[in-house]
Parts: C-alpha cells; sequence; structure tokens
C-alpha cells in the first residue's frame, strides 16, 4: 500500500460523503414533507415518536441531522424537550439501513440474478436512469427522484474505492499487527467513537468498517464493539450543535449521548463477560459486510426496546445534568434557529409559521388603531408601537433565515411556500406602518381636543368594517392557502376604494359648504390613505397566495384577468360587498 491508495481511501470517503448528501436531499424534496406535517402532535406518543424518528432518519439518510434539528426545534420553542427522546431512539434504527444497502456489496455469485443485487454492478444503470430524469423531466418531483439515484450510484462508486484503497491492507504485517490492538473492546469502542467523531457520520463510519471486512483481518471480537462506539461518536454532531443554545436544547444532545452510552454498556458487558464464560469460538471469525449490518441494527433495535420504557428516567438525567437556574438570566428568545435548516421542510414550516404569525400582527395592530380614531388611549397606542417593531423584527429575521433557506434545495411545494413568504413579508411589515399612521390620526386629534364631524365619523365607521372584513378574509387566505378566500379578496378591495372615493367626495362638498376646517381634512385623508394603503397591501397578499399556488407571478396580468367582464366570480362577489358596505352619497 503506497501514498496513492491512501489518496484513493480519501477520494472513496470523499464520493461516499457526497453521494450519501445528495441522496438525502433527494429524498428529502421527493417526499415533499410528509413527515414534519403535525410534528407536534406526532411526537407526544413515544412509540409513535420512535416511528418518526426512524422514517425521518431514513428520509434524510442521516441520525446526525435528525438530531441537530431536534436541537433547534427545541431552541426554537417549537417542541418540547421531553418529545425528541423517542424521536432520537428512531433515527438510531433508522439509520441502519444504510448499512443494509451498502451490505450487498459482498454478494459473490455467477448467478446472473444474485450478481444483479450487487450494488456495484446495478447502480451504474441507476445512475443513468437518473440522470435522464434529471434532464429530461419537467417535474421537480423527478428530478429529485433521479438526484437519489445519482446519489446513490456516487455512494456506492465511493464504497468501491474504498474497497479497492484497502484491499492491499490484508498483505501487510503491520496492519494485521496494528488490528490485534482492537482485540481488546474497550480499545475498539474508543476507535469506533473517536473515528465516527471525526468524521460526523455513524453510517460513513459503518460503511469504511464494511469495506475493510470485505479485505479479511476483521474479526466479530473487533467489529462488534466498534460498532458500539459508533454509535457514541454520532453524538459529537449533536453536542457541537448544542453550544449557545437554551438549557432545554441541551438536554437534547445530553439524551442522546447517554442513550447510546447506557445502550453500549448494556451489550458490551454482557458481550464481554460471556466470551469469558464461554469463549466464543466465532469472537476470531473474518466478518462480512452483510454480517456488520445485521449486528449494527440488532444492537440498535435492541438497546431502543430496552431504553425505551426509561424514556422518563433519561429525561429526568438530562434535567439532572442540564439543572435549571432560578437565577438564570432569561434566554434569548429563538424564533429561527438555524439548526433546522439540517431538514430543510422543517425549516420551511417553521418559517411560514412565523409569517402566519406576522399576518395575524398586522391585523391586530391596524384593527387596534382603527379604534383609536373615536377612543383614543396611550395605552393603547404604546401597544401598537410595540407590534410595529416586532413586525419589523420579523421582516428582518425572516429576510435572512429565507437567504440560507433559498440556498438549500427543497421540494416543489416548499419552493412555492418560500416563493409565498418572500412576496408578502414586505406586505404585512407596511400594515403596521400604517397602523401606526393611523394611530397618529387619533393622537393628533386627541391632543387637539378635536373629533371628525357626524358624517365623517358615519362614513369612516363604514370604511373601517370594510377594512376589518378585508383584513380578516386576507388573514384566512393566508394562512390556509385557501384560492377561493383570495379571489374574494380583489372584489372587496375594490368597494373599498369606491368607500374612499366617495368619503373624500363628500368631504370636499363639506369644506366647500363650510362645514368642515381643512385641518381637519388633513386628518381625515391621512386616516383614508392609511385604509387605502392596507387594503392595497391585501390585494398584494391575496395576488401571491394565488400566484404562488400557479408558480406565476405577474401581478398586473392577474389583476386585469380579475377583473374582467368574463371573471363571474369577481363579479358575483363585488355585487355582494357593494349591498354589504355602502356610503350614502
Amino acid at each position: 500500500m503506497d501514498i496513492f491508495s491512501i489518496f484513493t481511501l480519501l477520494g472513496g470517503l470523499a464520493f461516499f460523503l457526497y453521494g450519501m448528501k445528495v441522496m438525502s436531499t433527494g429524498l428529502e424534496k421527493s417526499s415533499n414533507g410528509t413527515l414534519t406535517k403535525n410534528l407536534n402532535k406526532i411526537t407526544k406518543n413515544q412509540f409513535v415518536a420512535l416511528l418518526f424518528g426512524a422514517g425521518m432518519t431514513i428520509a434524510v439518510q442521516s441520525s446526525s441531522a435528525v438530531t441537530v434539528m431536534l436541537v433547534g426545534l427545541v431552541n426554537s420553542g417549537l417542541l418540547e424537550f421531553g418529545q425528541t427522546i423517542g424521536v432520537l431512539m428512531g433515527s438510531n434504527i433508522g439509520t441502519t439501513l444504510t448499512a443494509w444497502i451498502l451490505s450487498l456489496a459482498g454478494i459473490d455469485s455467477d448467478v446472473i440474478w444474485l450478481n444483479l443485487l450487487k450494488p456495484t454492478n446495478f447502480s451504474p444503470l441507476l445512475a443513468f436512469i437518473g440522470i435522464i430524469m434529471i434532464m429530461l423531466s419537467k417535474k421537480e418531483k423527478w428530478k429529485s427522484l433521479g438526484s437519489v439515484l445519482v446519489g446513490f450510484a456516487v455512494l456506492m462508486f465511493g464504497m468501491m474505492l474504498m474497497s479497492d484503497a484497502m484491499e492491499p491492507l490484508s498483505e501487510m504485517p503491520e496492519f494485521t499487527h496494528m488490528l490485534t490492538a482492537f482485540s481488546n473492546p474497550l480499545i475498539a469502542v474508543l476507535f469506533g467513537a473517536v473515528f465516527t467523531g471525526i468524521i460526523q457520520s455513524s453510517a460513513a463510519s459503518v460503511a469504511i468498517l464494511q469495506a475493510l471486512s470485505m479485505s479479511g483481518g476483521v474479526t466479530y471480537g473487533m467489529a462488534i464493539p466498534i460498532i458500539m462506539g459508533q454509535n457514541i461518536g454520532t453524538c459529537v454532531t449533536a453536542l457541537i450543535s448544542s453550544i449557545g443554545v437554551s438549557r432545554n436544547a441541551k438536554k437534547v444532545a445530553v439524551v442522546h449521548l447517554s442513550f447510546n452510552i447506557f445502550g453500549t454498556l448494556i451489550c458490551l458487558i454482557p458481550f464481554c463477560i460471556c466470551d469469558m464464560l464461554f469463549d466464543w469460538a466465532f469472537i476470531d471469525w473474518d466478518i462480512s459486510p452483510f454480517m456488520i449490518a445485521i449486528i449494527h441494527s440488532i444492537f440498535n433495535v435492541v438497546t431502543t426496546c430496552i431504553l425505551l420504557p426509561f424514556a422518563k428516567q433519561l429525561e429526568k438525567l438530562a434535567n439532572w445534568v442540564i439543572k435549571d437556574k432560578d437565577t438564570e438570566a432569561p434566554q434569548k428568545e429563538v424564533i429561527l434557529d438555524e439548526r433546522t435548516l439540517s431538514v430543510p421542510t422543517v425549516a420551511v414550516n417553521k418559517s411560514f409559521d412565523v409569517t402566519v404569525d406576522m399576518c395575524v400582527l398586522a391585523k391586530e395592530a391596524f384593527l387596534k388603531a382603527e379604534k383609536q380614531l373615536s377612543s383614543y388611549s396611550e395605552e393603547a397606542s404604546a401597544e401598537i408601537n410595540g407590534m410595529e417593531v416586532r413586525l419589523d423584527d420579523l421582516q428582518d429575521l425572516l429576510g435572512t433565515y429565507m437567504m440560507k433557506l433559498s440556498k438549500i434545495g427543497v421540494s416543489d411545494e416548499d419552493s412555492k411556500r418560500i416563493t409565498k413568504i418572500l412576496h408578502t413579508v414586505d406586505d404585512f411589515e407596511r400594515i403596521g406602518d400604517h397602523a401606526v399612521s393611523l394611530n397618529m390620526v387619533g393622537k393628533e386629534l386627541f391632543d387637539k381636543q378635536t373629533s371628525f364631524s357626524e358624517n365623517a365619523r358615519h362614513d369612516l365607521e363604514i370604511i373601517s368594517k370594510a377594512v376589518q372584513e378585508l383584513l380578516e378574509l386576507t388573514t384566512d387566505a393566508f394562512r390556509t392557502g385557501n384560492l377561493s378566500l383570495a379571489g374574494s379578496v380583489e372584489p372587496l378591495r375594490k368597494v373599498v376604494n369606491i368607500l374612499i372615493l366617495t368619503a373624500k367626495r363628500k368631504h370636499i362638498a363639506r369644506l366647500q359648504e363650510g362645514k368642515c376646517t381643512i385641518e381637519l381634512g388633513f386628518a381625515l385623508n391621512d386616516a383614508l390613505t392609511s385604509f387605502d394603503r392596507a387594503a392595497g397591501h391585501c390585494s398584494n397578499i391575496a395576488v401571491a397566495v394565488i400566484e404562488a399556488h400557479n408558480g406565476t407571478f405577474d401581478t398586473h396580468e392577474y389583476l386585469h384577468a380579475v377583473k374582467s367582464q368574463n371573471n363571474e366570480h369577481y363579479l358575483k362577489k363585488l355585487e355582494e360587498y357593494e349591498a354589504k358596505f355602502s356610503i350614502p352619497v
């Protein structure tokens, strides 16, 4: 073995890790977030959470990514710490699938049908099919599946390179002598933990062990403790991700580490005792990749079955290790944790939830500001200003987060949701700005101890009710994605415009008759402008909901089509709202 063999080994590891990344991204995108829907509800039951954790790990092909995601979700308050324990245990089971697939590489038969099961034989065909799907398919779902196939082929190519690079090792006396050190179970466990911690992937670590086993010289006595150590080493990623997070989020990493340490002790101690008592002959037999996969699965399933009933005890242990301090300074609120980016669908879901919060907050701010025109309150004014600051903060937060999220591959469905967020977040913030403007009109009237005329107040009351319904309609349309509700926004916005124009014409008539002052006219015009601008932003949001669903964004063309004489829904709703909201001339 020379320096070039080492280069080949490192290159094989690089191809393996890259292939796994491509494959996991494709799997996650093609799943359309099915596994992450109703996440909070799913994880309340430990057994269901276990199945969810296994399924999620299979989907993203990385238990480390799932663990980092859980740390982020707990840190941002989306999940309770106790809800993650079942998911963590399930992820240990889900991660064994990769070893099973790679174990097929050890098939050696003259029978063509058996040889076809060998990944190195059929993966080139999968790569070709995958490339065709990526290049020719117009649907993102098929492109994602193509990426899965290409990723798997690259992964298998990396596995083959590692296996070829390690083959000369079996003929080296120095290497054989080095392997004897792993006959000591403690050294083997330590090696498995350290090596896995360095490359931060238990799947890759197991794959390297399988590749090494194909060259011979790796015995059951060496492999079993190494596999146990690999489960401990995979906790390094979670420990790193827990730096700088809340105490509850740190507890996730503690549970992950303690679960794997206890699992190793539970299996390693009986294994060593039984070997001493019965002197098992198979301990010195060479192990195959297939048997590594079996042992990997048995170990993870057995430790999970043993420790799942003790989930509450693991939770108490984490609470004891990471104690909550009464005198501790309050943690800074984390709304969008970057750790959730490890699973893009979860990140998109959380981003959408935050945008819905913005939507509701903007609506409440404007409705509160409307009341300031008739009954001004300093307390309400402070609340409105606070809401506007909060909207500004959320806008900045979402902008930064969405920039990072946009660099990650997502599914078609998630892409539509991202588009909808990006096209509406500024509108929600601007509605908050107009709430502040409306509040200032109320403050001006209060400070000057004056008020609008009875006719003006009546007109504003009607406009206020129409805008209130418009905001409610827009909020519901955005939150639910209901296209029918979104389609009802534009005709109501048109009615609001008509009401505002009517109110302005009546105000000019009062001025000409000397029944109103110029000063009050400025205040009335400012109030009407705030109503009009807020209605315009509602229209923008509704258009974004519809256009994001259709995958196109040409607002002017859409609005022109909506207002055409052939649009029955628009005309029907327009007539309905005109009858409901009208200002007597």
